[in-house]
């Protein structure tokens, strides 16, 4: 008996990128697995963009299909329109200016032949504007280290993940029947002071209902250059950061609620969530003056909330101390 084989389209974003996207469109093409479909969504470029691409469309060996947005929609917007218009089983996301090792997609597709995987994502080599390394992985700069991936293993990618993104969305591939949990997507989500784009909402709300799995290769060339949108070693990727400013946090955590309430989720999903969200709202409502702030902070002290959602220590005194 003959087996299905699932359909496999690459959903890419493109925006004035005249100057890397040929590399990119060459990787794909490249590639041991070649997608059935490549889908672009350009956010109305003012270079050659699209005309490269229409050029690559009339030589490449699968079908590609170009969407000029009729407004600039921004990438987070620009990646909802073109996940939305995959018509695979099977969708990998793509940057413009990367460059995909040949067994990228392979491998993607490998890790996603498990029912119970519903996204999946590999490391990447960061490199300059000319290729040349950086001596850098893409995990190294995102920390996701043994501990984290460790976590993964043992059922706890949500949990990492609420803390801070390992799945860069130029590095990853998900199965289309999880459209619907993840678009629409949010637009103005912040995390710690750092925008919660497409790939970071993907990967965690799949990660709520569906297993996530990685891949430890480096299967990209992840290229960092003055003129992309942000970058891995971008500062706000080094460290994750809490301070005071609870509102975009609490934001951010009740939109990922309300989106999994009615869905059956794994293990202890909804719960953190309760948990996180009910630290952070004790946090931006402590009351004025010392006195009564004591059984609050206790309080978070005592439940490990302050460990385990904040920084410990460090947090609870600049509630107790703080003069706002």
């Amino acid at each position: 008996m003959k087996r299905n084989v699932a359909k496999f389209s690459v959903a890419m974003c493109t925006y004035n990128g005249a100057q890397f996207v040929s590399e990119q469109l060459d990787s794909i093409a490249a590639q041991t697995r070649r997608p059935d479909e490549l889908v672009v969504c350009d956010d109305r470029s003012t270079d050659a963009t699209t005309e490269l691409i229409r050029q690559f469309a009339r030589r490449a060996p699968f079908t590609v299909r170009l969407y000029v947005n009729e407004k600039n929609l921004g990438s987070t917007k620009n990646f909802e329109r073109v996940i939305d218009l995959c018509e695979g089983d099977l969708i990998a996301l793509a940057d413009q200016d990367d460059v995909w090792l040949p067994e990228k997609l392979q491998r993607l597709e490998r890790a996603l032949q498990d029912e119970d995987v519903g996204l999946a994502f590999t490391d990447g080599e960061v490199v300059d504007e000319t290729l040349r390394p950086l001596g850098q992985r893409v995990w190294e700069t995102i920390r996701f280290g043994e501990a984290e991936q460790r976590l993964f293993r043992e059922g706890g990618a949500f949990a990492v993940l609420l803390d801070h993104n390992v799945a860069t969305g130029a590095a990853m591939a998900l199965k289309a029947k999880f459209r619907e949990l993840i678009l629409p997507i949010p637009n103005d989500l912040v995390h710690d002071g750092i925008p919660v784009l497409h790939d970071w909402w993907a990967a965690l709300l799949v990660a709520a209902v569906a297993k996530v799995s990685f891949i430890p290769e480096p299967l990209f060339k992840y290229r960092q250059h003055s003129t992309q949108q942000m970058g891995v070693t971008d500062p706000v990727f080094a460290a994750a950061r809490h301070g005071n400013r609870f509102s975009p946090e609490i934001d951010y955590l009740r939109a990922m609620f309300e989106r999994l309430q009615a869905l059956t989720v794994r293990a202890n999903v909804l719960s953190d969530l309760e948990a996180r969200l009910k630290h952070l709202e004790t946090r931006a409502t402590m009351p004025e003056g010392r006195t009564r702030r004591v059984a609050p902070v206790l309080r978070e002290l005592l439940a490990r909330r302050y460990h385990l959602y904040s920084n410990g220590l460090g947090s609870a005194a600049r509630d107790f101390w703080s003069n706002t």
